[in-house]
């Protein structure tokens, strides 16, 4: 008995010995890792400066600066980055870049289950308000509003630091929606809060029921173009577009404008409360002026959006199309040369 413990002790010594030369190997490999970096970096940084004084000169064709330009962000996007001043602020200075294809998948991938777990949650508890006329359901409701999207602001700024594309209205828009919480978390209650609980909660199942279908669209999108290889796995909206996509999106877009829609009838409600309630006070002019925001910042941003939709859809329609009629053509030789032979 006493020989076998020996052995295993033995054994065990053995591995870690194998582990103590394994992780001496790794340190150097990590220390030439971390200096290859490096030199990258400050390559890039040379290259651009020299970049810079090129596009100054009229003999370079500036064709071939946005061409390197291009090149060189794609090498960034493989070397530890840090993020903007807002990840500085709330994180501090800090490496929030990922280094594999992989590992920024895996990140998309858990915000995107992050957002649904998160919109399950707030059904749930809109339900609840709706059945419920609670002040304690209603507090804890808008606490887990204002921890989301601070939530969310930042995981955004990470995304945005590992390349995605992110619009910038989104973004405002998720800060804004930080402080539309804060707002009527500390609206008393009153009769006037008693007159647009009602509206309000059902605007928020229905806001629910579009991020959901959202949640949906984008993640069938982004793991089809991932399949084909045709796109960043960090982009969050959909810039690329496909023909096949159109469906979905057709699909969305009534829903997406009848909860901006709804956005308006808030603000306008909110308004005549202003101008007409007994108990009007600073909340309801400020949530009726953040609901107006979101409804033009919503619309403008879609409107414009779907112009390029369409465009690349007849796009891709044209090019298909072209295919298919030199298809034909090559099919048409053919068979006049075998008619020939």
């Amino acid at each position: 008995m006493v020989d076998n413990i020996e052995v295993q002790w033995g054994e065990v010594n053995e591995d870690y010995r194998k582990l103590e030369e394994e992780h001496q190997v790794y340190l150097k490999k990590l220390k030439e890792l971390t200096n290859k970096q490096n030199f990258c970096s400050t390559q890039i940084t040379h290259q651009r400066y020299r970049l810079k004084a090129f596009t100054k000169s009229s003999n370079i064709d500036i064709k071939e600066c946005i061409k390197r330009e291009a090149q060189l962000q794609l090498i960034e996007e493989t070397l530890p980055r840090q993020g903007g001043l807002y990840l500085k602020v709330i994180l501090g200075n800090i490496n929030v870049g990922f280094l594999s294809e992989e590992a920024k998948f895996k990140y998309k991938e858990e915000y995107e289950k992050f957002k649904l777990v998160c919109i399950t949650i707030a059904a749930v508890l809109v339900i609840l308000n709706m059945f419920f006329a609670s002040r304690f359901f209603q507090k804890i409701y808008l606490f887990f509003l204002v921890w989301y999207y601070c939530t969310l602001t930042i995981r955004e700024a990470v995304l945005r630091a590992n390349g995605s594309k992110i619009k910038l209205w989104w973004r405002i828009h998720h800060g804004l929606s930080v402080l539309t919480s804060i707002v009527l978390l500390v609206w008393p209650e009153n009769s006037a809060w008693d007159d647009f609980r009602g509206q309000f909660f059902r605007y928020n199942l229905y806001h629910c029921l579009v991020q959901y279908l959202q949640f949906n669209y984008q993640r069938g999108t982004l793991y089809r173009l991932k399949a084909l290889g045709q796109k960043n796995p960090m982009d969050i909206t959909i810039e690329g577009f496909q023909y096949w996509m159109w469906r979905g999106l057709a699909f969305l877009y009534p829903f997406l404008f009848a909860a901006y829609i709804y956005q308006l009838v808030n603000a306008y409600t909110l308004y005549k409360m202003y101008m007409h309630h007994p108990e009007s006070s600073w909340h309801i002019l400020a949530t009726c002026l953040l609901m107006l925001m979101f409804f033009t910042g919503n619309s403008i941003t879609t409107l414009l959006v779907i112009p390029a939709k369409i465009k690349n859809k007849m796009l891709v329609q044209y090019k298909l199309m072209c295919r298919k009629l030199f298809s034909l053509t090559v099919d048409a030789a053919k068979n006049d040369v075998n008619k020939s032979n």
